[in-house]
Formats: C-alpha cells, sequence, structure tokens
C-alpha cells in the first residue's frame, strides 16, 4: 500500500504507518529542523519543504509521478491545532476582545490545501487527526463564508467519500498517557462504508479502561513505565544525568526547588503548607481558580503566600509585583508544579513538558520534571525505531524534541487505528449496503 502523509513534522505519526507495512511516498512540513529529523528516519520517503499552500502543485506533481498510474490508499493529515486548542483559543477570545486579533484563526484554513490535495489524489482512505476542539471550530472557507470545519471536510469530499469524527482517549488503548484527541476517518471503499454503517465507528473497540473489568485491561500508569529508572534530583549538577541517553533533568534553581521538594505525591505546589517546623500549619486555604466576568478562568489571585498562624513564607510558587515590589501568588495554571500520579497514565505530554511551571510535569516523588526518556516510554516511543538525529548527524536540541512530542500523536495509538481499518478491508463485504448510508456522511 502507498500512502503520503501532510504536516508531517518529525514523522511520529509516520512510524505508525511505516509500522504497518505502508510506503510513505511523499511527505509535507513546513519547520527545516522537523524534515531534517524527518529525512534521517524516512530516507525513502521524498520530503517536500514549505508551506502547503505554496507546494500543493509540488505535492501534487511527486505523488502522481511515484504512483505511476497506481492508486493511492492512504492520506495521513494532522494541520496544526494551535488555533483550535483550549490554548490557542483562549489566546485568539483574548485577542478578539482586545481588537489584537481577527476573529478567524487563518492556520485553521490550512484544511484548504490539504483538501484540494486529497481531491486531486482520491486516496481509498483519509485520515486526520487534531485535538477534539476541532469538532466545533469555525473557519472561513474558499468564499470567506463561515462554516463548521467537520461540515466543511464532509461537503468538500461530498458523496464519495463516508466518515466521522471521533474523539479517542488514548489511554482506553494502552498508551500510558491521558491524551484524548479527534480522530477523523473517511473512506470511499464500500468494506469501510459498510462498516461504519454497521457499527457507527471506524474506531477499534477499547481495550482499557481506569480500573479494567468487562475484558478489559487496566490503564497502563506512570509507574508500570518509568518506576525502574535511575533516581535523579533537582538540586545540583552531581544529581542530574544518568548514564542512559535522554535521562536528564536541568538543576532547578534553589527557590523552585524549594517549592518542589515540599510538593506531597499527587499534590501541587500552589497548596503546600507550612514548613516551620515550630508551626506546620496545615490549615492555610488551598489555591484554586474561577470564571471572571468575561467567563475567562482565572487563577485566585488572594491565595495566600505566608502562614496564616506564624507568618513564615509557604513554599508556594510565587512572583515579585512589579508595582509594590512584594511577593504575590505566581500567575498561571493552577496544575503548574504538580506532581504526576503514580497509578494513572501520565497527563498529556505538552511542548513545555520538561518544565516545572508545566502542567502537572513533576516526576511523582523525585524532585524534579520529567526526563525526555521518560517521555518517550510515555509517548510508545521506544516501540518504534526513532532516532533523534539530523540529516547531518547531528543529535536534536532538547527544544526541538520536546516540541515534536507535545505536537505529536503517541505512534501506538495510530498503528492500532490503521490495523482496524486494514481489518476491514480484508473481510468481504456481507450485503448489498442500503440507502441509508447516506444518512451517516
Amino acid at each position: 500500500m502507498k500512502a503520503i502523509t501532510l504536516f508531517s513534522s518529525a514523522g511520529i505519526g509516520d512510524l505508525a504507518i511505516k509500522a504497518s507495512d505502508i510506503d510513505i511516498l511523499v511527505a509535507n512540513e513546513l519547520l527545516s529542523d522537523r524534515v531534517s529529523l524527518h529525512r534521517r528516519n524516512f530516507p525513502e520517503t521524498k520530503m517536500i519543504e514549505g508551506d502547503i499552500w505554496e507546494k500543493k502543485n509540488e505535492i501534487l506533481d511527486t505523488t502522481l509521478k511515484l504512483l505511476d498510474g497506481e492508486e493511492l490508499d492512504f492520506i495521513f493529515a494532522t494541520p496544526p491545532c494551535q488555533g483550535m486548542s483550549k490554548n490557542g483559543q483562549g489566546k485568539l477570545l483574548s485577542g478578539i476582545r482586545n481588537g489584537t486579533k481577527s476573529k478567524f484563526d487563518k492556520r485553521n484554513q490550512l484544511i484548504i490545501p490539504t483538501l484540494d490535495i486529497i481531491l486531486e489524489l482520491r486516496p481509498k482512505i483519509v485520515l486526520f487527526e487534531n485535538v477534539p476542539e476541532m469538532e466545533n471550530t469555525v473557519i472561513l472557507d474558499e468564499n470567506e463564508n463561515p462554516i463548521n470545519v467537520i461540515e466543511y471536510i464532509k461537503k468538500r469530499l461530498g458523496s464519495e467519500y463516508a466518515g466521522k469524527a471521533e474523539v479517542v482517549q488514548f489511554a482506553d488503548f494502552g498508551v500510558p498517557q491521558r491524551r484524548s484527541r479527534l480522530i477523523t476517518i473517511f473512506s470511499r471503499l464500500d468494506h469501510i462504508k459498510e462498516y461504519l454503517y454497521r457499527n457507527n465507528s471506524l474506531i477499534p473497540s477499547r481495550t482499557h479502561a481506569k480500573n479494567g473489568g468487562r475484558n478489559l485491561q487496566s490503564w497502563i500508569t506512570v509507574r508500570d513505565v518509568i518506576s525502574g529508572l535511575p533516581k535523579l534530583d533537582s538540586k545540583n549538577k552531581e544529581l542530574v544525568e544518568s548514564k542512559i541517553p535522554f535521562h536528564k533533568i536541568s538543576v532547578l534553581d534553589p527557590i523552585k526547588y524549594w517549592w518542589v521538594e515540599n510538593t506531597p505525591p499527587e499534590k501541587g505546589a500552589f497548596d503546600n503548607q507550612c514548613v516551620n517546623e515550630k508551626c506546620g500549619y496545615r490549615e492555610n486555604p488551598t489555591h484554586g481558580a474561577t470564571h471572571d466576568h468575561e467567563g475567562i478562568n482565572r487563577a485566585n489571585k488572594t491565595t495566600p503566600l505566608y502562614c496564616l498562624k506564624c507568618r513564615e513564607l509557604l513554599p508556594r510558587p510565587s512572583a515579585k509585583d512589579k508595582e509594590t515590589g512584594k511577593l504575590r501568588i505566581m500567575s498561571g495554571y493552577t496544575s503548574a508544579y504538580k506532581r504526576m500520579a503514580w497509578d494513572l497514565p501520565s497527563s498529556t505530554l505538552t511542548t513545555n513538558l520538561s518544565y516545572a511551571c508545566s502542567d502537572q510535569k513533576l516526576h511523582p516523588e523525585q524532585n524534579r520534571v520529567l526526563t525526555l526518556y521518560e517521555a518517550f516510554k510515555l509517548h510508545t516511543l521506544d516501540q518504534f525505531p526513532y532516532v533523534w538525529e539530523h540529516e547531518n548527524g547531528k543529535i536534536a536540541k532538547d527544544t526541538s524534541i520536546r516540541e515534536v512530542i507535545g505536537e505529536s500523536i503517541p505512534p501506538k495509538a495510530i498503528y492500532l487505528i490503521i490495523q482496524h481499518l486494514l481489518q476491514c478491508l480484508k473481510k468481504e463485504a456481507a450485503y448489498t449496503m442500503p440507502d441509508q448510508l447516506s444518512l451517516i456522511r
């Protein structure tokens, strides 16, 4: 089988396609450092670097030339999600309200050239991956008319294709990470259409659940995956590195280390209590967030930084107020400086996964953040052959690795979905499809 991938990044999703014995003829990516990683790991693929708007014809011409008259089986497309994600929507909403941003994010319109390519190549199967918010995203179409992006996909693909958008929790498929994504699959093949009609889904049945039961396994947890690794500590340089490649961390400055070392299991530093040996008061109000008059969720600014009983400074994240020079509770997400739970899959790995101030990225018990090596395992990258090297042999920078992981999909999840679709293709149609099939298009 033959495929192309769009918005291919460094090829993390492409690993699942290659593992499914599908040849990736062409890939397209905008950012040079990710292009270089992709070329190193997929030397047999023709990588076309650049903006999809500008490279659309080159992608089409190259693919058609390599197909040499054969049909294309598969297109995997992962348009940028910053304009659709909760973080992106929050920034967009704020920008719209203060007049600095347009109501419609142009990044969301990258679906237009994507569909131009799909319609020209007529692949048998199309798979989109994006954040769940994509389902409710409105874009401007090629005629500047607002339309829901999923409805736009259906409209452009027409009656030849049938498909569905479904939110998938990857922890339910044996991925040790609680990461939800919108998986949108369309096909023009009768076997796939029939399966969709009969099951109202193109996603395989889940194999795992939080507590197992009913022939389901329990979620794979952080403890299952990283508990046996060498211990590290971010206090000083002698404690931050192991002999395992990428199993290393940075030293935290003393004040941040103080916040972290006093954070209990499964708790966040914003809720830390008094550590004064003569006091030890445990009833200081904890942190939280509330929606303001504009509907924006904001962290409370009145959370105490000093013990209500002894007035000693609490080990809670703080910063100096620019106007008064006094310490105040740090702004940001209430889940910052929070420990992961040992007995759950990890929280979603983001591009800030190596920062203590990111969302639930503290080690469950050690005084540090996750290492990249631990992120590889929680992202199922350790189950696929991949090297973090550029074309010239240089090792990728930690920043690039974090960004690639944070913006990619765990390859095991895509592999299982592709395997399910391939199984559907192998099954003979049990009966002629009724006309009601149009109801699910």
